[in-house]
């Protein structure tokens, strides 16, 4: 008999070294631990020593969460490209692992400043637009730095001090952002831009 759908808080952890741990503290979190593959809305957990070498196996699919021991900017990138949230072996508890396995079945178009903060590389070379994927639209650079100082949480006075224009010139280029990237808001802008390599 297939497995039936699973409920807020399902998870399945994958057999790897230091599961154990993982299992045990999701039981304590209240989390139901499933083992059989494929239960509907069952948030897989990876526990690995890279997130990267983990993500470039793509072995798993659906909501995904990966504990690893070594988060690196381009493996917290590619996480968020792919949708899976990260969880550092250092930082893992019980309260820990509820939140990240809530987000992971559960997502939402901000991302965590910590997270924002290791993963935002420097800016395109001046004159060009940064880069893209495919069939998205290009940031110029004055784009692509006011949305990194957003991501950095700088206010709009603050943005124009850094950058050496008018705070009216930076709300302007928030809204060409918003506009061209089809946003809700700034989280939001931050968010699909990281996602999408454009910062």
């Amino acid at each position: 008999m297939p497995p039936g759908p699973a409920g807020p808080g399902v998870v399945r952890v994958t057999v790897a070294r230091g599961a154990d741990r993982v299992r045990a503290l999701a039981r304590q979190a209240g989390l139901v631990c499933v083992f059989e593959p494929g239960v509907p809305g069952a948030v897989t957990v990876v526990v690995t020593a890279d997130a990267e070498q983990a993500l470039r196996a793509g072995q798993e699919t659906g909501p995904l969460l990966l504990v690893c021991d070594t988060v690196t900017r381009t493996g917290l990138l590619l996480a968020l490209r792919a949708g899976a949230v990260v969880l550092r072996a250092a930082d893992l508890t019980a309260e820990t692992l509820a939140a990240a396995v809530c987000r992971a079945a559960h997502p939402h178009p901000s991302i965590p400043y910590p997270e924002l903060s290791h993963l935002l590389v420097a800016g395109a070379r001046p004159g060009e637009p940064a880069s893209t994927g495919p069939g998205m639209a290009a940031l110029t650079v004055r784009q692509a730095s006011v949305l990194r100082l957003m991501a950095d949480g700088y206010a709009n006075a603050d943005i124009a001090r850094l950058l050496g224009c008018s705070e009216h010139t930076v709300k302007n280029v928030i809204y060409e952002i918003m506009a061209r990237l089809q946003v809700r808001n700034r989280s939001h802008a931050v968010a699909h831009a990281v996602r999408h390599g454009l910062v």
